[in-house]
């Protein structure tokens, strides 16, 4: 079969270091009792390893001339379906059984927006395992006060458990990528302190974010007033980034409560 061309659109880097292949199984630990779904499988280096474990993986792949080449790898497994899909509109709750284990080594230039499409499925997913742009990482993990520490960082670990696990360098893909990677895991997490909104959370959240050198009384002004801060205990004198999630979760159903009792 010839080479593959990589394709630019598709973000396509495929990882060839048997070392770190193996280590990301090992940080996923696949069961023959899993359902595992896999993002963007490339050239099956991790999917055949995560097949060999047992588990049922479904996977999902864009690029229609990797098809064939796939059907091929997988032909001597039956535990392992294709989908000729894009993982940003594909429907996870059509998968059972549940819950899913999802992995991938994920583009870049769609990861934002694919990841929030899962946390729509997460009551039918146990855990993520992804490779990622390390800046996209460290925004996910980082914590109040941090530079990195952002609208992702609070929306990811509003509904999840976030942990990065290792750096993945350059020269582990074909073609090499010109950033670092990273794995993180995610595991979607029962709410300690659960938003009224979601909707109005994200808005709150991306409002409050969107000028990061002014304090929260000017990024919300028209939205909360000194008097709600004063209420919530919350120092509107603080930017965004000292703020956490669960003080966001606050401010959105004080919000929430004065909008419906208005």
């Amino acid at each position: 079969m010839s080479r593959h061309k990589h394709k630019k659109r598709f973000g396509q880097n495929f990882l060839h270091n048997p070392r770190v292949i193996e280590r990301i199984v090992k940080a996923i630990r696949p069961q023959p009792t899993d359902h595992l779904v896999e993002i963007g499988p490339g050239e099956a280096a991790i999917t055949l390893p995560l097949a060999r474990s047992g588990a049922r993986v479904d996977v999902i792949e864009i690029d229609r001339d990797l098809i064939p080449r796939l059907e091929a790898l997988f032909a001597p497994h039956d535990n392992v379906t294709l989908h000729a899909a894009d993982a940003l509109t594909f429907d996870y709750s059509t998968l059972d059984p549940k819950p899913l284990r999802v992995v991938g080594n994920l583009p870049y230039n769609i990861s934002s927006p694919l990841l929030f499409h899962l946390l729509d499925y997460r009551d039918h997913i146990r855990d993520m395992h992804f490779m990622l742009q390390k800046e996209v990482v460290d925004r996910i993990v980082a914590q109040p006060g941090s530079k990195t520490y952002g609208r992702l960082s609070v929306m990811i670990q509003y509904y999840c458990e976030a942990q990065y696990l290792f750096t993945v360098g350059p020269g582990n893909f074909n073609p090499p990528p010109k950033v670092d990677s990273a794995i993180v895991r995610l595991t979607p997490r029962p709410f300690p302190v659960q938003a009224k909104d979601d909707t109005l959370l994200s808005d709150l959240v991306k409002q409050a974010f969107s000028q990061r050198r002014k304090t929260l009384r000017n990024t919300l002004k028209g939205w909360l007033d000194d008097t709600d801060f004063e209420a919530l205990g919350i120092d509107p004198g603080l930017r965004a980034e000292a703020l956490p999630v669960a003080d966001f979760v606050r401010l959105a159903n004080h919000l929430h409560h004065k909008r419906v009792h208005d």
